[in-house]
Protein backbone atom coordinates (compact mmCIF):
# COMPACT_ATOMS: atom_id res chain seq x y z
CA UNK A 1 0.00 0.00 0.00
CA UNK A 2 2.91 2.35 -0.68
CA UNK A 3 3.10 5.24 -0.61
CA UNK A 4 1.63 6.24 2.83
CA UNK A 5 2.22 9.67 2.11
CA UNK A 6 1.97 11.54 -1.31
CA UNK A 7 4.66 13.24 -2.71
CA UNK A 8 2.64 14.84 -5.67
CA UNK A 9 1.17 18.52 -4.71
CA UNK A 10 2.58 18.70 -1.55
CA UNK A 11 3.18 22.26 -1.44
CA UNK A 12 -0.90 23.17 -2.32
CA UNK A 13 -1.36 20.44 0.33
CA UNK A 14 0.59 22.11 3.14
CA UNK A 15 -1.24 25.50 1.88
CA UNK A 16 -4.67 23.41 2.66
CA UNK A 17 -3.41 22.41 6.20
CA UNK A 18 -2.47 25.75 7.42
CA UNK A 19 -6.21 26.90 6.22
CA UNK A 20 -7.60 24.21 7.77
CA UNK A 21 -5.98 24.46 10.82
CA UNK A 22 -6.19 28.08 11.13
CA UNK A 23 -10.24 28.09 10.01
CA UNK A 24 -10.78 25.15 12.56
CA UNK A 25 -9.42 27.01 15.94
CA UNK A 26 -11.33 30.40 14.89
CA UNK A 27 -14.73 28.80 14.54
CA UNK A 28 -14.64 28.04 18.03
CA UNK A 29 -14.39 31.67 18.89
CA UNK A 30 -17.81 32.26 17.03
CA UNK A 31 -19.41 31.58 19.95
CA UNK A 32 -18.02 33.03 23.28
CA UNK A 33 -19.41 30.51 25.42
CA UNK A 34 -18.30 26.93 26.03
CA UNK A 35 -21.37 25.80 27.50
CA UNK A 36 -23.41 26.93 24.09
CA UNK A 37 -20.30 25.65 22.03
CA UNK A 38 -21.00 22.47 23.82
CA UNK A 39 -24.94 21.98 23.03
CA UNK A 40 -23.93 23.03 19.26
CA UNK A 41 -21.29 20.25 19.83
CA UNK A 42 -24.00 17.79 20.63
CA UNK A 43 -26.27 18.88 17.77
CA UNK A 44 -23.79 18.38 15.41
CA UNK A 45 -22.41 14.70 16.51
CA UNK A 46 -26.33 14.02 15.86
CA UNK A 47 -25.33 15.53 12.62
CA UNK A 48 -22.19 13.48 12.23
CA UNK A 49 -24.71 10.17 12.41
CA UNK A 50 -27.26 11.37 10.00
CA UNK A 51 -24.64 12.20 6.92
CA UNK A 52 -22.39 8.64 8.19
CA UNK A 53 -25.47 6.55 7.91
CA UNK A 54 -26.41 8.58 4.37
CA UNK A 55 -23.05 7.99 2.75
CA UNK A 56 -24.09 4.35 3.14
CA UNK A 57 -27.60 4.75 2.29
CA UNK A 58 -29.56 4.65 5.23
CA UNK A 59 -31.47 8.42 6.05
CA UNK A 60 -32.69 9.00 9.66
CA UNK A 61 -34.36 12.48 10.04
CA UNK A 62 -33.12 14.87 12.98
CA UNK A 63 -36.36 14.05 14.97
CA UNK A 64 -36.03 10.32 14.70
CA UNK A 65 -32.04 11.07 15.95
CA UNK A 66 -33.50 12.37 19.01
CA UNK A 67 -36.19 9.84 19.60
CA UNK A 68 -34.09 6.98 19.31
CA UNK A 69 -31.41 8.95 22.11
CA UNK A 70 -34.57 8.58 24.34
CA UNK A 71 -34.99 4.73 23.97
CA UNK A 72 -38.07 5.72 21.72
CA UNK A 73 -37.62 3.64 18.33
CA UNK A 74 -39.97 3.21 15.70
CA UNK A 75 -42.27 0.11 14.94
CA UNK A 76 -41.10 0.43 11.41
CA UNK A 77 -38.26 -2.33 11.01
CA UNK A 78 -35.77 0.14 8.44
CA UNK A 79 -36.87 2.75 10.11
CA UNK A 80 -35.55 1.33 13.55
CA UNK A 81 -32.35 0.31 12.11
CA UNK A 82 -31.52 3.49 11.34
CA UNK A 83 -32.23 4.77 14.44
CA UNK A 84 -30.09 2.13 16.46
CA UNK A 85 -27.27 2.92 13.59
CA UNK A 86 -27.60 6.74 15.04
CA UNK A 87 -27.50 6.47 18.27
CA UNK A 88 -24.23 3.83 17.75
CA UNK A 89 -22.69 5.96 16.07
CA UNK A 90 -23.18 8.72 18.57
CA UNK A 91 -22.48 6.68 21.50
CA UNK A 92 -19.10 5.18 20.33
CA UNK A 93 -17.97 9.35 19.02
CA UNK A 94 -18.66 10.73 22.52
CA UNK A 95 -16.72 7.87 24.17
CA UNK A 96 -13.60 7.61 21.66
CA UNK A 97 -13.85 11.18 22.64
CA UNK A 98 -13.65 10.74 25.94
CA UNK A 99 -10.62 8.15 25.65
CA UNK A 100 -8.75 10.38 23.46
CA UNK A 101 -9.03 12.97 26.34
CA UNK A 102 -8.33 10.29 28.93
CA UNK A 103 -5.82 8.47 27.46
CA UNK A 104 -3.09 11.19 25.09
CA UNK A 105 -0.93 8.39 24.88
CA UNK A 106 -3.85 6.20 22.98
CA UNK A 107 -2.05 4.93 19.81
CA UNK A 108 -5.25 6.07 17.73
CA UNK A 109 -3.35 3.65 14.34
CA UNK A 110 -3.38 0.64 15.77
CA UNK A 111 -5.44 -2.40 15.10
CA UNK A 112 -6.46 -2.35 18.92
CA UNK A 113 -8.19 1.08 18.65
CA UNK A 114 -9.42 0.42 15.24
CA UNK A 115 -10.91 -3.19 16.46
CA UNK A 116 -12.25 -1.25 19.38
CA UNK A 117 -14.08 0.92 17.51
CA UNK A 118 -15.69 -1.23 15.38
CA UNK A 119 -16.37 -3.32 18.67
CA UNK A 120 -18.04 -0.45 20.17
CA UNK A 121 -20.06 0.37 17.26
CA UNK A 122 -21.94 -3.39 16.63
CA UNK A 123 -21.85 -3.74 20.37
CA UNK A 124 -24.63 -1.54 20.50
CA UNK A 125 -26.89 -3.27 17.86
CA UNK A 126 -29.19 -5.61 17.96
CA UNK A 127 -29.08 -9.00 17.03
CA UNK A 128 -30.54 -8.98 13.62
CA UNK A 129 -28.09 -5.95 12.70
CA UNK A 130 -24.97 -8.34 13.15
CA UNK A 131 -25.21 -9.46 9.32
CA UNK A 132 -23.52 -8.38 6.05
CA UNK A 133 -25.00 -9.71 2.96
CA UNK A 134 -22.67 -11.10 -0.28
CA UNK A 135 -22.40 -9.50 -3.62
CA UNK A 136 -24.94 -12.95 -4.25
CA UNK A 137 -27.06 -11.96 -1.48
CA UNK A 138 -26.28 -14.06 1.16
CA UNK A 139 -25.73 -13.35 4.69
CA UNK A 140 -23.18 -13.88 6.82
CA UNK A 141 -22.15 -13.37 10.47
CA UNK A 142 -20.20 -9.95 11.32
CA UNK A 143 -17.18 -10.95 13.65
CA UNK A 144 -17.26 -7.77 15.76
CA UNK A 145 -14.04 -6.11 16.69
CA UNK A 146 -12.41 -8.58 14.86
CA UNK A 147 -10.59 -8.32 11.51
CA UNK A 148 -12.35 -10.54 8.44
CA UNK A 149 -11.84 -13.71 8.09
CA UNK A 150 -12.38 -13.93 4.21
CA UNK A 151 -11.54 -12.70 1.42
CA UNK A 152 -14.06 -9.43 -0.17
CA UNK A 153 -14.02 -7.50 -2.90
CA UNK A 154 -15.01 -3.58 -3.09
CA UNK A 155 -16.07 -2.81 -6.30
CA UNK A 156 -12.91 -3.39 -8.53
CA UNK A 157 -11.01 -2.96 -5.68
CA UNK A 158 -9.23 -6.15 -4.57
CA UNK A 159 -8.03 -5.72 -0.81
CA UNK A 160 -5.66 -7.83 0.77
CA UNK A 161 -5.76 -11.48 1.55
CA UNK A 162 -7.45 -11.85 5.29
CA UNK A 163 -4.33 -14.20 6.08
CA UNK A 164 -2.10 -10.55 5.51
CA UNK A 165 -4.37 -8.36 7.51
CA UNK A 166 -2.38 -8.21 10.74
CA UNK A 167 0.81 -7.24 8.51
CA UNK A 168 -0.90 -4.41 7.06
CA UNK A 169 -2.63 -3.10 10.09
CA UNK A 170 0.65 -3.27 11.27
CA UNK A 171 2.69 -1.36 8.77
CA UNK A 172 -0.48 1.17 8.98
CA UNK A 173 0.16 1.50 12.98
CA UNK A 174 4.04 1.84 12.40
CA UNK A 175 4.01 4.41 9.74
CA UNK A 176 0.70 6.85 10.72
CA UNK A 177 2.23 6.77 14.56
CA UNK A 178 5.72 7.71 14.01
CA UNK A 179 7.82 10.77 13.94
CA UNK A 180 8.54 10.80 11.07
CA UNK A 181 5.20 12.55 10.40
CA UNK A 182 5.94 16.02 11.30
CA UNK A 183 3.08 18.07 13.53
CA UNK A 184 2.95 19.93 9.44
CA UNK A 185 1.90 16.80 7.83
CA UNK A 186 -0.24 15.74 10.05
CA UNK A 187 -3.64 16.61 7.59
CA UNK A 188 -2.17 14.95 4.82
CA UNK A 189 -1.43 11.81 6.75
CA UNK A 190 -5.20 11.85 8.19
CA UNK A 191 -6.34 12.08 4.81
CA UNK A 192 -3.90 9.75 3.23
CA UNK A 193 -4.60 7.14 6.33
CA UNK A 194 -8.24 7.04 5.61
CA UNK A 195 -7.92 6.20 1.77
CA UNK A 196 -5.36 3.26 3.32
CA UNK A 197 -7.18 2.03 6.17
CA UNK A 198 -10.33 2.32 3.47
CA UNK A 199 -7.45 0.36 0.70
CA UNK A 200 -7.41 -2.25 3.24
CA UNK A 201 -10.58 -2.84 4.39
CA UNK A 202 -9.92 -4.58 7.68
CA UNK A 203 -13.95 -5.77 8.24
CA UNK A 204 -16.09 -8.11 6.57
CA UNK A 205 -18.31 -4.73 7.10
CA UNK A 206 -18.38 -1.31 8.84
CA UNK A 207 -15.57 -0.28 7.30
CA UNK A 208 -16.51 2.96 6.39
CA UNK A 209 -17.99 4.14 9.13
CA UNK A 210 -14.87 3.03 11.08
CA UNK A 211 -12.79 4.90 9.00
CA UNK A 212 -15.07 7.80 9.28
CA UNK A 213 -14.88 7.37 13.31
CA UNK A 214 -11.03 7.12 12.76
CA UNK A 215 -10.57 10.11 10.81
CA UNK A 216 -12.67 12.38 13.69
CA UNK A 217 -10.34 10.88 16.17
CA UNK A 218 -7.43 12.45 14.24
CA UNK A 219 -8.86 15.25 14.10
CA UNK A 220 -9.31 15.17 17.86
CA UNK A 221 -5.97 14.41 18.05
CA UNK A 222 -5.00 17.28 16.23
CA UNK A 223 -7.23 19.57 18.01
CA UNK A 224 -8.44 20.40 14.63
CA UNK A 225 -11.81 19.58 14.93
CA UNK A 226 -13.31 23.04 16.60
CA UNK A 227 -13.86 21.42 19.94
CA UNK A 228 -16.74 19.39 17.97
CA UNK A 229 -18.28 22.45 15.83
CA UNK A 230 -17.69 20.63 12.72
CA UNK A 231 -17.67 17.14 10.38
CA UNK A 232 -16.15 15.78 7.33
CA UNK A 233 -19.16 13.33 6.86
CA UNK A 234 -21.16 16.42 6.07
CA UNK A 235 -18.80 17.26 3.65
CA UNK A 236 -17.79 13.56 1.95
CA UNK A 237 -21.49 12.97 1.81
CA UNK A 238 -22.49 16.30 -0.02
CA UNK A 239 -20.08 15.31 -2.65
CA UNK A 240 -20.75 11.26 -2.60
CA UNK A 241 -20.05 10.37 -5.69
CA UNK A 242 -16.46 12.71 -6.34
CA UNK A 243 -15.95 10.95 -2.46
CA UNK A 244 -16.10 7.27 -4.18
CA UNK A 245 -14.38 8.42 -7.46
CA UNK A 246 -10.91 9.83 -5.67
CA UNK A 247 -11.32 6.77 -3.40
CA UNK A 248 -11.73 4.50 -6.31
CA UNK A 249 -8.38 6.35 -8.38
CA UNK A 250 -6.31 6.12 -5.08
CA UNK A 251 -6.51 2.32 -5.41
CA UNK A 252 -4.74 2.45 -8.25
CA UNK A 253 -1.51 1.03 -9.11
CA UNK A 254 1.68 3.03 -9.98
CA UNK A 255 0.63 4.74 -13.25
CA UNK A 256 4.49 5.26 -14.80
CA UNK A 257 7.95 6.13 -13.59
CA UNK A 258 7.02 9.70 -12.79
CA UNK A 259 3.88 8.22 -10.07
CA UNK A 260 6.23 7.84 -6.99
CA UNK A 261 8.25 4.95 -5.83
CA UNK A 262 5.54 2.49 -4.49
CA UNK A 263 3.24 0.01 -6.00
CA UNK A 264 0.12 2.38 -5.48
CA UNK A 265 -0.16 5.75 -7.28
CA UNK A 266 1.56 8.54 -5.65
CA UNK A 267 -0.92 11.30 -7.91
CA UNK A 268 -3.89 8.98 -6.77
CA UNK A 269 -3.12 9.00 -3.62
CA UNK A 270 -2.02 12.95 -3.64
CA UNK A 271 -5.51 14.04 -5.49
CA UNK A 272 -7.47 12.00 -2.59
CA UNK A 273 -5.91 13.81 0.01
CA UNK A 274 -6.54 17.30 -2.25
CA UNK A 275 -10.46 16.27 -2.46
CA UNK A 276 -10.56 15.23 1.52
CA UNK A 277 -8.61 18.42 2.68
CA UNK A 278 -11.01 20.52 0.53
CA UNK A 279 -14.28 19.19 1.77
CA UNK A 280 -12.89 19.94 5.42
CA UNK A 281 -12.48 23.41 4.64
CA UNK A 282 -15.65 23.83 2.72
CA UNK A 283 -17.58 22.50 6.08
CA UNK A 284 -15.35 24.39 8.77
CA UNK A 285 -16.47 27.84 6.57
CA UNK A 286 -20.18 26.46 6.46
CA UNK A 287 -20.53 25.69 9.77
CA UNK A 288 -18.77 29.15 10.25
CA UNK A 289 -21.13 30.89 8.27
CA UNK A 290 -23.78 29.31 10.30
CA UNK A 291 -22.25 30.34 13.85
CA UNK A 292 -21.53 34.18 13.31
CA UNK A 293 -22.79 35.12 16.45
CA UNK A 294 -25.11 38.35 14.92
CA UNK A 295 -26.80 35.80 11.85
CA UNK A 296 -27.24 33.45 14.73
CA UNK A 297 -28.97 36.07 17.01
CA UNK A 298 -30.98 37.38 14.00
CA UNK A 299 -32.51 33.65 12.97
CA UNK A 300 -33.15 33.06 16.35
CA UNK A 301 -35.15 36.12 16.71
CA UNK A 302 -36.86 34.89 12.81
CA UNK A 303 -37.53 32.59 14.32
CA UNK A 304 -39.89 33.50 17.36
CA UNK A 305 -41.50 36.20 15.15
CA UNK A 306 -42.76 33.28 12.74
CA UNK A 307 -42.81 30.38 14.88
CA UNK A 308 -44.99 32.47 18.04
CA UNK A 309 -47.46 35.19 16.06
CA UNK A 310 -50.53 34.45 19.41
CA UNK A 311 -47.32 35.98 21.45
CA UNK A 312 -47.73 40.11 21.78
CA UNK A 313 -44.71 41.86 19.59
CA UNK A 314 -43.37 43.12 23.08
CA UNK A 315 -43.24 39.61 24.71
CA UNK A 316 -41.26 38.22 21.04
CA UNK A 317 -38.79 41.21 21.73
CA UNK A 318 -38.34 40.86 25.39
CA UNK A 319 -37.76 36.90 25.26
CA UNK A 320 -35.42 37.24 22.27
CA UNK A 321 -33.39 39.60 24.32
CA UNK A 322 -33.14 36.46 26.51
CA UNK A 323 -32.31 33.80 24.25
CA UNK A 324 -29.59 36.20 23.27
CA UNK A 325 -28.14 36.41 26.40
CA UNK A 326 -28.64 32.79 27.08
CA UNK A 327 -26.57 32.34 23.85
CA UNK A 328 -23.86 34.43 24.66
CA UNK A 329 -23.43 33.39 28.33
CA UNK A 330 -23.84 29.76 28.17
CA UNK A 331 -26.59 30.38 30.86
CA UNK A 332 -27.93 32.85 32.95
CA UNK A 333 -29.82 33.18 36.49
CA UNK A 334 -33.60 34.08 36.22
CA UNK A 335 -32.74 37.69 37.82
CA UNK A 336 -30.18 38.36 35.00
CA UNK A 337 -33.03 37.42 32.64
CA UNK A 338 -35.82 39.50 33.80
CA UNK A 339 -33.16 42.36 33.74
CA UNK A 340 -32.08 42.09 30.36
CA UNK A 341 -36.01 41.68 29.11
CA UNK A 342 -36.24 45.40 30.44
CA UNK A 343 -39.34 43.98 32.63
CA UNK A 344 -40.63 43.68 35.88
CA UNK A 345 -39.78 40.24 38.41
CA UNK A 346 -43.88 39.64 38.15
CA UNK A 347 -43.38 39.69 34.63
CA UNK A 348 -39.81 38.08 33.76
CA UNK A 349 -41.45 35.34 35.30
CA UNK A 350 -44.32 35.34 32.55
CA UNK A 351 -41.85 35.34 30.30
CA UNK A 352 -39.28 32.67 31.38
CA UNK A 353 -42.46 30.27 32.30
CA UNK A 354 -43.46 30.96 28.28
CA UNK A 355 -39.98 30.12 26.64
CA UNK A 356 -39.24 26.85 29.20
CA UNK A 357 -43.10 25.96 27.68
CA UNK A 358 -41.86 26.02 24.22
CA UNK A 359 -38.64 24.46 24.83
CA UNK A 360 -36.74 27.19 24.00
CA UNK A 361 -35.12 27.42 26.97
CA UNK A 362 -34.21 24.56 29.66
CA UNK A 363 -33.61 24.61 33.68
CA UNK A 364 -32.21 21.77 35.50
CA UNK A 365 -35.04 23.03 38.38
CA UNK A 366 -37.95 24.93 39.17
CA UNK A 367 -35.47 28.04 39.93
CA UNK A 368 -32.26 26.95 38.22
CA UNK A 369 -30.45 28.74 35.50
CA UNK A 370 -31.56 29.09 32.01
CA UNK A 371 -29.90 27.41 29.06
CA UNK A 372 -30.79 27.59 24.96
CA UNK A 373 -32.00 24.56 23.79
CA UNK A 374 -30.90 23.70 20.21
CA UNK A 375 -33.24 20.41 19.23
CA UNK A 376 -35.43 19.62 16.03
CA UNK A 377 -38.04 21.89 16.76
CA UNK A 378 -35.78 25.23 16.02
CA UNK A 379 -33.21 22.91 14.23
CA UNK A 380 -34.15 24.83 10.26
CA UNK A 381 -34.76 27.94 11.87
CA UNK A 382 -31.33 28.27 13.61
CA UNK A 383 -29.04 26.05 11.53
CA UNK A 384 -30.37 26.43 7.96
CA UNK A 385 -29.42 23.13 5.80
CA UNK A 386 -27.49 21.45 8.70
CA UNK A 387 -28.93 18.69 7.09
CA UNK A 388 -28.91 18.95 3.48
CA UNK A 389 -31.57 16.67 2.13
CA UNK A 390 -29.86 14.51 -0.03
CA UNK A 391 -31.16 11.47 -2.30
CA UNK A 392 -30.20 8.12 -0.99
Amino acid sequence: MEPLLPSSSRHELAELTVEVIGRSQALTQRVPSLISRQRIAALVHEMNSYYSNLIEGHKTFPKEIEQAMRDDFSDNSDKRANQFLSKAHIAVELLMRTRLEQEPDLRIQSAEFICWLHHEFYSRLPEELHFGERRDGTKYKIDIGQLRAFEVEVGGHQPPHYASLPDFMKRFDDFYDSNRILATNQLIALAAAHHRLAWIHPFGDGNGRVARLHSQAWLIRCKADGGGLWTISRGLARQKDEYYRHLSAADQGRLNDFDGRGNLSDKGLADFCLFFMRCMIDQIDFMASLLDLQTLIARMEAHLHLTYPQWSLKEREQIGRILKAALVDGEIDRTTATRVAGVSPATGTKLIRKALDAGLLSTPSPKGSLSLVFDSNVLESYFPKLYQDLPV
